[in-house]
């Protein structure tokens, strides 16, 4: 260990004591305490606006980045917390009662915030709409194009081929829709909505099955293992496509932006407007509480 390490380790408190000493202020203790509530009242600000920026981060983050964005949010909002409970009886020891007012609404709303925070960090970092969206444009689009590729690959008997060419078409083009149908039903903040295009993902999904057995008689018995083939990939697909569409449904990060852009934006606009209110009210403060 170093001599340094071996020193006196010097909080911030104690530096504005020292420093207010060497300035000829040891005598006005009430100075001390003053200074030291306008500073625990701008570091209150900067703790309570770092805890919205890392919550709104985790809100619009990706997987990883969102959990990690979530904690940093959740040390913020301690940080809040502490100084509340340092700066409340600086407060009250001054004798200040209208600012002691203003903390104590802050603490209040606060208290609100925080538990709409935690609903909104819990449904952020889930991400089941992302993860939704993850799964349609990869493993869902595979399916999709091995199925086309194996209705493609069919071999016929050349006076059915015109009809089994207009039958693949219509399979691959119904198992498009549903493709198509998933990105609207991920966005939807409407049950309603989600509900309808689930019922156009059934009846395309119905359709595609009834054209695969319609190809069955027209292929020759050399296509039948692919025509198979087919058939899997699509029950694959629309495996998939059930994953999608139930973490589609639990809708986490609509939900959280939404709580985040309107009740969680009033509490936000709330807290700041006291915390402002406080750093003024303690700026036009002087020695003794008078202003």
């Amino acid at each position: 260990m170093s001599k340094r390490s071996k020193g006196v380790r010097w909080s911030l408190p104690l530096i504005v004591l020292s420093l207010l000493g060497a300035a000829g202020c040891s005598g006005d203790p009430a100075m001390v305490r003053l200074i030291e509530s306008r500073r625990l009242a701008a570091d209150l600000h900067w703790q309570f606006t770092k805890a919205t920026d890392a919550a709104n981060r985790a809100v619009m983050a990706s997987d990883e980045r969102a959990t990690g964005f979530a904690s940093d949010a959740e040390q913020a909002k301690q940080g809040v917390q502490s100084t509340i409970d340092a700066l409340g009886p600086l407060l009250q020891g001054l004798r200040y009662a209208d600012e002691t007012q203003l903390l104590q609404e802050f603490s209040s709303r606060f208290a609100e915030y925080r538990a709409l925070d935690r609903q909104i960090l819990e449904l952020a970092v889930e991400n089941t709409n992302l993860k939704a969206q993850r799964l349609s444009f990869g493993p869902a689009l595979q399916s999709a194009d091995a199925f086309r590729d194996a209705l493609e690959s069919l071999s016929v008997a050349g006076g059915d081929r015109w009809r089994v060419h207009a039958t693949v078409n219509a399979a691959v083009s119904r198992v498009r829709e549903i493709q198509a149908i998933q990105a609207p039903h991920i966005a939807s903040d409407s049950d309603d909505t989600m509900t309808g295009l689930e019922q156009r993902m059934a009846a395309a999904e119905a359709a595609a099955r009834a054209a695969l057995a319609a190809l069955s008689p027209l292929v020759a018995a050399g296509g039948r293992p692919t025509l198979a083939g087919a058939r899997t990939e699509l029950d694959r697909f629309m495996g998939i496509n059930a994953e999608i569409v139930a973490l589609s449904r639990r809708n986490t990060n609509v939900h959280s932006l939404a709580l985040t852009l309107n009740e969680k934006g009033k509490l936000t606009s709330v807290c700041d407007e006291r915390l402002q209110a406080l750093e003024e009210a303690l700026g036009t403060r002087q020695t003794g509480g008078t202003r």
